[in-house]
């Protein structure tokens, strides 16, 4: 895979590369969505045009940046921000062991790179191609073929809700459409009974943790998403012992 990690051009010739980018693409409109809310909510904050824009590049968290604003407007301490962010981005500790056997064999620069450019959809889409959680070439390429589209989506949409705040009416529920994309997102990720089990678990844990702080509900229902993932794998039935062996 290294070969991949050094030269870019191999990266854009790569056919990986060119299905990772549309993959994504199905869902860059709801990434758009999320983006200019995030880049409106910044814009009308307290940070100012200039920050605004900063954190958009720098941070590319959502969740993260929408739960420190109005934390920052008020002038709460700087620990209790991070602390905030810190614990509404928590589901990206359960990502990172499910990214770690494809990238366990990375120098570490590579992996603080592929950390910050990881993000919800790119895993879902990623997992989805690469079930089998061990490294293969083709693996590489499609991450940034992925991630082109996801980071450019996001940061277009976000610096155009930066620019275009103060021309937009609040009125047309800006959070609203971009909560109801990521659902539509969510729905076509649902593909058989494990996933909508899981789904519904997600959901009800969500709802039964909503009075918890610091939106630490969104940690419960992944958690508990998970959980009944794992399960259900163990429960499925196994591949015969001899198919086992001639795979390896």
């Amino acid at each position: 895979m290294m070969e991949f990690v050094a030269g870019a051009p191999a990266l854009w010739r790569h056919a990986e590369f060119r299905r990772g980018a549309r993959e994504m693409a199905g869902v860059a409109l709801g990434i758009s969505a999320w983006g200019l809310v995030a880049g409106v909510a910044m814009a009308n904050s307290s940070l100012g045009t200039a920050w605004a824009v900063v954190m958009s590049l720098v941070v590319f968290s959502g969740t993260g940046q929408i739960a420190s604003l109005p934390l920052l407007s008020s002038g709460a301490p700087l620990w209790v921000v991070w602390a905030t962010v810190v614990c509404v981005n928590l589901r990206f500790v359960i990502f990172s062991l499910q990214w770690r056997p494809y990238w366990v064999h990375l120098p570490l620069r590579w992996r603080l790179v592929v950390a910050y450019f990881s993000a919800d959809l790119n895993y879902f889409t990623f997992v989805r191609r690469f079930p089998d959680p061990r490294p293969a070439p083709e693996q590489w390429p499609y991450f940034w073929g992925g991630m082109a589209v996801n980071w450019g989506s996001w940061q277009l949409s976000s610096l155009s809700g930066i620019a275009l705040a103060h021309h937009l009416p609040m009125q047309w529920g800006l959070s609203f459409a971009g909560t109801t994309a990521l659902l539509a997102l969510t729905y076509t990720m649902v593909t058989d009974r494990a996933t909508w089990i899981a789904a519904a678990v997600a959901a009800c844990a969500a709802v039964a943790a909503f009075a918890l702080p610091l939106r630490l509900n969104i940690l419960v229902a992944i958690a508990a998403a998970v959980a009944v993932g794992v399960l259900l794998d163990n429960l499925g039935p196994k591949p015969p012992r001899h198919a086992a062996k001639e795979a390896a």
